[in-house]
């Protein structure tokens, strides 16, 4: 293979494989969005992949239908169309292989023409394990596309490294005084079943430092040949038909009156999933009403609403935030 070169999937990977990736900072609606985008026909929603290997295969959490994940049927059935089983997977040398190639520190190797030949080596390894969920996924569910959630930007350009996917990113924004103030909430994570667990809570000055290096990793997406559609959670929750529509057109869908039948007005109805891991909403079945989560203005204190603003304003007027 030459250098920079896309990484092939193979013969047996039965041409390119569709996968529309929702990226962004954390508590920026990407599950929201997934679980929304994911009712559309023929598309399936999985999550968080970037968590199988720790949060589905090894810690056993809950998948997004209440089981947990090795009881899961769809996941199951997924290992064994993939590996065999997940128990045939050396998980160890898949982690390890995952923390040298999938972080934001490494997407300079992504890019670079001349990579390290070990840093290509495990890349092409890890892409080994990772484009047979994919198949496997898109097999079982008999869907045209899989929506993966993972937010990571880092997996957004390995994606991109990976020929065999047609990959399509949505980078989803908000408002960083919303994102700041969402971090200082506590929230527990329900698919924890040994015990309670909470998400980290930050300060807002250090998230609006996190929000920042995302949004900018992101916006240099596209010079790496990867499609990109920038969503904004506010215009999702003001015109969340208008904006699934757009969703749908990136991704190649044609949506029809029937194929929206699921989303009214002010709430869409949510039919059970089985995404490995996200925001607790991923467990929500029925009716869920959306409604703008625009607390900040009231519970952020000034002070800081203002600090964040300042050190994320050249995006945040980019992004149309005043």
């Amino acid at each position: 293979m030459a250098e920079g070169a896309r990484i092939g999937v193979g013969e047996s990977a039965g041409g390119r494989m569709p996968v529309l990736y929702i990226g962004g900072s954390g508590r920026s609606g990407t599950t929201l969005l997934e679980r929304v985008v994911g009712q559309l026909p023929g598309v399936f929603p999985v999550g968080e992949l970037v968590f199988l290997w720790g949060r589905g295969v090894r810690e056993d959490q809950l998948c997004g239908c209440g089981d947990r994940f090795s009881a899961c049927p769809f996941w199951r059935e997924v290992g064994d169309r993939a590996f065999g089983g997940w128990d045939r997977l050396d998980l160890d040398e898949v982690l390890a292989l995952q923390r040298v190639v999938d972080r934001n520190r490494f997407i300079p190797l992504m890019l670079a023409s001349g990579a390290p030949g070990r840093y290509r080596r495990d890349l092409a390894r890890y892409a080994d394990y990772l484009l047979p969920v994919y198949r496997a996924a898109l097999a079982v569910s008999g869907a045209r596309i899989v929506v993966d959630s993972s937010k990571h930007a880092s997996t957004a350009f390995l994606l991109g490294r990976l020929g065999g996917l047609d990959a399509r990113v949505v980078h989803m924004v908000r408002d960083s005084r919303g994102v700041a103030y969402s971090w200082t909430k506590q929230v527990r994570k329900p698919e924890v079943v040994a015990g309670e667990s909470y998400m980290p809570r930050y300060h807002p000055g250090r998230q609006s430092l996190y929000w920042l290096a995302f949004n900018v990793m992101f916006e240099a997406l596209p010079a790496s040949g990867v499609p990109v559609m920038r969503l904004r959670y506010e215009s999702l929750l003001r015109d969340p038909r208008a904006e699934v529509e757009r969703v749908a057109r990136f991704a190649g869908l044609d949506v029809d009156e029937e194929s929206l039948a699921f989303l009214g007005e002010r709430s869409v109805d949510l039919a059970p999933n089985h995404t490995v891991s996200g925001n607790p909403m991923r467990f929500k079945v029925g009716r869920l009403d959306l409604r703008m989560d625009d607390a900040w203005r009231r519970e952020l204190p000034r002070s800081q609403a203002a600090f964040v603003h300042a050190v994320t304003w050249p995006l945040q007027r980019r992004y149309g935030y005043r």
